[in-house]
């Protein structure tokens, strides 16, 4: 127990810094090993580089890698976070049953579109079908 006594408050709030900052750099780390694995322009071999440099010497690597890709880094983060927020508004839109056309509204345009003359009566029924399933 001698050794408790000897730890502050201080030591705690040092402690807890280092802490923050071995957390920060972990994540700091995995977004980059992300980002490399979701880079579709690195061919295979600059990946495995890449990797290699950032496993085998950390600060160097991850310090390299943001330097020279660091932009189109955050380029693929927003491409990546525009394609989730669009595909989480189709599926809560989906599932909302709001903004799509009901099946008579979509039965009703085919019919017009069948009395217009723009499609032929196959293609009216292949619709309809297609419509009703």
């Amino acid at each position: 127990m001698q050794l408790m006594e000897d730890f502050g408050l201080w030591d705690v709030i040092v402690s807890m810094f280092w802490f923050t900052l071995l957390m920060a750099w972990i994540w700091m780390i995995i977004a980059i090993l992300g980002d490399i694995f979701r880079d579709r322009e690195l061919n295979g071999g600059a990946k495995a580089m890449w990797t290699i440099f950032i496993v085998l010497i950390p600060w160097l690597g991850a310090i390299c890698y943001i330097f020279a890709r660091g932009n189109s880094m955050n380029e693929r983060t927003l491409v990546a976070q525009h394609e989730q927020r669009e595909s989480m508004r189709a599926f809560v839109k989906e599932a909302a049953g709001g903004g799509g056309a009901s099946v008579s509204d979509e039965l009703r345009e085919l019919a017009d579109l069948r009395a217009n003359g723009l499609i032929t009566p196959s293609e009216y029924e292949q619709a309809k079908v297609k419509v009703l399933t």
